[in-house]
């Protein structure tokens, strides 16, 4: 027999994905390198050996793998992993093509809500791939396209949440509410049209509208372009006779049930089919969840049977096994036509007849006789019956339907079904010569031997009302709108503090539950809240608890470092390099963290290796390009300042503190107009931000404009009334306008927040000393110079000009 090239390469793909799914790689890789040595013109072939050098991490070996067919837009996979491969090595635009001249296999495809623990989608839909192009047009700093494909992905799949992120990283206004309800586009996959099923069974007809597929059939179906990869196609004939899916028989069916070896029903001339039988179109609808109104549909009509003697019913010599009865289904079953005629039961609560024994007469499901016979003397009072054996001396009719003897196996198998009488009667086949009710209890089946795999329906408690099948989708639909709620509040937490509106950040979050607000990520997210208004204790707070909830998380770990050189806890922060550095050395959070302890310790020079060491890690992280700008400010290199801080705005152009940095050089300077510009720049990124707004207003007290730095002080005042330098700089400016009173009443309230800053105290003792209050002078000079013995030549000079009325300006810097 010649040997299948399709079923090698199948099994070959089979190998591949089990090892891919088992996270081993090199074996996967090995595997895809024999596939492509077997069909080397094959494009799923390519596509799998390049997606193993991706998950490999050799990127380049996967570029060069995918680039025949991907960077052509042959093969959808292909092109995904070439782009994927372009934005890891800086191709963004050789990516954006290859994944737009493929556009014409993915557009239209919509995997969300058709993966399961069974069933898969191996290649990549729309919504995955206007992810990746937004990525891509994003790092090609083509921010509007990016902002596009975000939008695209987001409306096909909401979950998508790299979008979601992508999205606010960009800076737009983002209305959570309208992406996370439950849309149209949402209902229009998850749901199907029961007149398609019930046209054509096994039959999944695609969604119209954006997500209408090209392809025909499920898409778990051999047949489909998509499905299931390690299911081998099957021929045409071969799918129209399936139901669907393998996945679908086994949630059916509750055990693994090949689709290929489940044929439609055949039916012999002659047999009675049970109309207690679900059809096949039935049997779909209940594998997918298909609900509709009860009175919209109503299984077929049984055919038409030829009366049947009771030669049919007999049994034979050949020692077959007589056909079992197949279970009830679901809900109680309408009944058809050749049922009227028969006379109905008294009662379903009726006690059952009891089991066949030897003797008994030949009865039917309802308990009345097959075929009546001349009466035979019987026991008084027992029912009416007639022994089994009779029939052996009766020649059958036809091979099909016959029976067996009663020999020492058959005699087990008539004791299998009188112990089993009262758990009910088998329904696995058709009767033949028998009534079928469904008021009757199932009987459990005795046939264990039975060569032929049968599609058998979900048994009904007994006592227990069915379950409606609209109530499957009603709770599918409340899980959703669940998830949906609860992507929703993330989502707006997130937004708002992208947008850097953290009370209202902050608000969003706590508003989870317990269980969701205790996860590392959302605990991280509000430390970084508190952390952008300053409130380092608060901030230090939750990020200790992430710290201790998962050690090994290097994500966010920088800002932690960078509250902790703010409380100049100096030991929690050496210890917290050493914990990141011994979780992920590579990581450029981690040096992000030696670099700030070490700029704790003042040794700027080594701080700075490590910050430079962090770019190299990564050179797209902002962050360590704007700590090493500080470095550098310390050390008074302005120049070496300056191309830091633009490369960390290069990195991220709304990374807010660049543009403060290149601000302060510039102050530093003396170039004022620049400062002011860069400064405002970084403000209306963040434009809640205390500092920033304060830094505005000094440049505009050194430019001569007090009125207009008096604005921003009140306003930063407004945005963070604990703020100790906005109201510092307020007072200051108050005196500079000659608003004594206000500017008193400011300076006592800013004593009561910093007792112990000797620049309050030392303006406090000028302002009395205005104000000819000689005695709250000296107190107040004399406090600051205890507090500030360095400022003693500015104090004492303070002090001796007492008698003196001119006002000075000078301050303790």
């Amino acid at each position: 027999m010649a040997l299948s090239t399709g079923h090698v390469a199948s099994q070959l793909r089979h190998l591949i994905y089990y090892h891919l799914d088992n996270n081993l790689v090199r074996n996967a890789l090995f595997l895809a390198g024999r596939l492509h040595a077997y069909e080397p013109r094959s494009f799923e072939a390519q596509y799998l050996l390049s997606l193993c050098h991706l998950h490999n991490g050799e990127v380049k070996a996967a570029m060069e793998c995918s680039q025949g067919s991907g960077s052509r837009g042959l093969h959808v996979g292909s092109a995904y992993v070439y782009a994927q491969a372009c934005l890891d090595l800086g191709k963004y635009v050789d990516g954006i093509t290859a994944l737009e001249r493929s556009k014409s296999l993915w557009a239209s495809k919509n995997h969300w809500n058709k993966h399961s623990e069974t069933s898969r989608q191996h290649l990549p839909d729309a919504a995955a791939v206007y992810c990746l192009l937004g990525k891509l047009w994003q790092a090609h700093k083509d921010l509007h396209k990016a902002v596009d494909c975000y939008v695209d992905s987001l409306k096909l799949n909401p979950f998508m949440w790299d979008a979601f992120l992508g999205l606010c990283s960009t800076g737009v206004n983002v209305r959570v509410p309208n992406i996370y309800q439950l849309s149209p586009e949402l209902l229009s996959v998850i749901s199907a049209s029961p007149d398609d099923l019930d046209s054509v069974p096994g039959h999944f007809p695609p969604a119209e509208g954006p997500f209408s597929s090209q392809s025909t059939g499920y898409p778990g179906h051999p047949g489909h372009p998509g499905g299931d990869p390690f299911m081998v196609p099957a021929a045409r004939g071969e799918i129209d006779s399936t139901y669907g899916s393998s996945a679908l028989w086994e949630k059916f069916n509750g055990s693994s049930v090949s689709v290929a070896s489940v044929a439609a029903p055949v039916i012999h001339e002659g047999m009675e089919t049970p109309s207690g039988q679900s059809s096949s179109s039935e049997e779909f609808r209940i594998a997918n969840g298909v609900t509709e109104p009860e009175s919209a549909w109503e299984p077929p009509l049984a055919p038409a049977r030829k009366n049947r003697t009771i030669q049919s019913m007999s049994l034979d010599q050949t020692g077959q096994a007589p056909p079992k009865m197949r279970s009830t289904g679901i809900r109680p079953r309408p009944r058809t036509r050749t049922e009227l005629d028969e006379p109905p039961f008294a009662s379903a609560d009726r006690e059952p007849p009891p089991a066949p024994r030897f003797g008994d007469r030949k009865r039917t499901v309802s308990g009345q006789v097959a075929h009546p016979l001349p009466p035979q003397p019987t026991e008084p009072g027992a029912p009416q019956r007639r022994s089994v054996r009779l029939f052996n001396q009766i020649k059958p009719t036809t091979s099909k339907l016959s029976s067996s003897t009663l020999t020492g196996r058959d005699g087990r198998e008539v004791k299998k079904v009188r112990s089993a009488h009262a758990k009910g009667r088998p329904a696995t086949t058709s009767t033949v010569g028998r009534v079928v009710s469904g008021n009757r209890k199932p009987m459990e089946s005795s046939d264990h031997d039975s060569k032929e795999p049968r599609a058998t329906s979900i048994p009904a408690t007994s006592g227990v009302p069915p379950l409606p099948r609209h109530a499957e989708r009603s709770k599918e639909l409340e899980a959703l709108n669940w998830l949906l709620g609860l992507f929703s509040k993330l989502a707006s937490g997130h937004s708002a503090l992208s947008r850097y509106r953290c009370p209202e950040a902050v608000q969003h979050f706590n508003s989870l539950s317990q269980g969701q607000r205790e996860t590392p990520w959302v605990l991280s997210q509000l430390g970084r809240a508190h952390f952008e208004q300053a409130l380092y204790g608060d901030a230090a707070k939750y990020f200790a608890r992430v710290q201790t909830m998962a050690p090994s998380r290097v994500e966010d770990m920088e800002i932690y470092s960078t509250v902790l050189w703010h409380l100049k806890n100096d030991v929690e922060l050496a210890y917290l390099a050493h914990q990141l550095l011994e979780a992920d050395r590579l990581s450029p959070q981690a040096w992000c963290a030696i670099g700030n302890s070490f700029s704790h310790q003042r040794d700027h020079d080594q701080a700075l290796k490590c910050f430079k060491r962090a770019t190299m890690l990564d050179p797209e992280f902002a962050y360590a390009f704007t700590l090493q700008g500080h470095e550098y400010v310390a050390n008074e290199e302005y120049d070496k300042a300056l191309d830091a801080y633009r490369h960390g705005i290069n990195a991220e152009n709304r990374h807010y503190n660049a543009w403060y940095g290149l601000g302060t050089v510039y102050d530093k300077m003396g170039k004022l107009d620049f400062a002011e510009q860069h400064f405002r720049n970084a403000a209306t990124i963040n434009p809640t931000n205390a500092v920033l707004i304060c830094c505005i207003g000094l440049v505009l007290e050194k430019m001569d404009d007090p009125k207009n730095a008096l604005l921003h002080y009140e306003r930063a005042c407004t945005l963070a009334p604990h703020s100790v330098l906005a109201r510092f700089r307020k007072a200051r400016v108050m005196m500079k306008l000659h608003d004594f009173k206000f500017a008193l009443a400011e300076l006592k309230v800013l004593k009561d927040m910093a007792p112990d800053e000797a620049n309050v105290h030392y303006l406090l003792g000028k302002l009395y000393k205005i104000l000819h209050d000689k005695a709250n002078a000296i107190k107040h000079f004399t406090t600051a110079l205890n507090l500030d013995p360095k400022a003693a030549p500015f104090i004492k000079d303070a002090m001796e000009s007492l008698d003196d009325d001119e006002m000075e300006d000078d301050d303790i810097a």
